[in-house]
């Protein structure tokens, strides 16, 4: 599921796999480790204590926190405030340069759909259990981490809050990309993290949604007829043309790419998209959601 950013592994595309808890957590990249340690460094250098030089750059102290230890992708804002913070000494924009993406958050049979991801040329998801990964306000992503059973430790969350805003950055960084999303109206109406949660998650979905290459259609409670009653859904383009699909249940995910299955589900895809209203009338629902708090 999206609360656990969930992946298929294995050798066969079309295969499903059981993920243990010693898969989930790959061990952070090099460079990322590499980096975190100078961050460290000339932070105890400087005697800060990581609340500080989070104030100094304006994050968190939890952010530096994964960050020091590897566990979080830097972003341009983040290395350059930390410099500045730091004496300029030049070490961590000529140390950033050399970062590679680990996948540390992310579960083990969903970071196969998340490298597709990153090259497709276009992405849909229907999704009717939480608000999509890609959709998620920080806020709200901590909040189904929370409620995850068993329960995750500070670090664990930590680790996967980071792998889902890593993950949402392609939405920013790709405005030529059509990511479409069909959403159940329960899920939005659902307070998952209470009232102030819930409202800053329909102000970050409106800011998301916002782009021309983003679409959001809501399915409203009382649609009469529906195209996926299987359950969610995702379906990404690659470069060649290629369509490959992923579907997702209680700890496993698998990866679809057999011809017959995926015309399937892009008609299931196709027919819902019709049912569900427009994006305009979307996100008309949306704002009145919003004010009602």
């Amino acid at each position: 599921m999206d609360n656990v950013e969930g992946e298929a592994a294995g050798a066969a595309e079309a295969g499903t796999a059981q993920a243990g808890e010693g898969e989930r957590e790959p061990h952070p990249s090099d460079s990322l480790r590499t980096f975190g340690a100078v961050v460290q460094a000339l932070r105890e250098h400087a005697g800060l204590s990581r609340a500080e030089l989070g104030d100094l750059v304006q994050y968190s102290k939890h952010t530096v926190e994964s960050v020091e230890l590897g566990r979080r992708m830097p972003d341009e804002e983040f290395v350059e405030r930390a410099e500045g913070a730091l004496g300029n000494t030049g070490a961590l924009r000529k140390a950033a340069q050399h970062l590679s993406r680990g996948e540390v958050g992310l579960a083990a049979w969903f970071r196969r759909w998340a490298r597709l991801e990153r090259k497709a040329v276009s992405l849909c998801t229907y999704e009717c259990r939480l608000v999509p990964g890609l959709l998620q306000s920080e806020a709200y992503a901590r909040a189904v981490f929370d409620n995850s059973i068993p329960l995750l430790t500070d670090e664990k969350i930590e680790d996967q809050l980071s792998a889902r805003l890593e993950r949402q950055r392609m939405v920013r960084e790709r405005p030529t990309m059509p990511f479409s999303f069909i959403v159940e109206e329960h899920v939005f109406r659902r307070r998952l993290g209470g009232a102030e949660v819930h409202a800053s998650m329909l102000d970050h979905v409106l800011e998301v949604t916002a782009p021309r290459n983003v679409t959001l259609q809501v399915v409203p409670l009382e649609l009469e007829f529906h195209g996926c009653l299987d359950g969610p859904v995702r379906i990404l383009e690659t470069k060649e043309g290629r369509r490959i699909g992923y579907s997702e249940g209680q700890q496993n995910g698998r990866l679809i790419s057999d011809p017959k299955e995926m015309s399937l589900l892009c008609r299931r895809y196709e027919t819902l998209r019709s049912q569900a209203l427009n994006p305009k009338e979307s996100r008309d629902l949306l704002e009145r959601l919003r004010g009602e708090l």
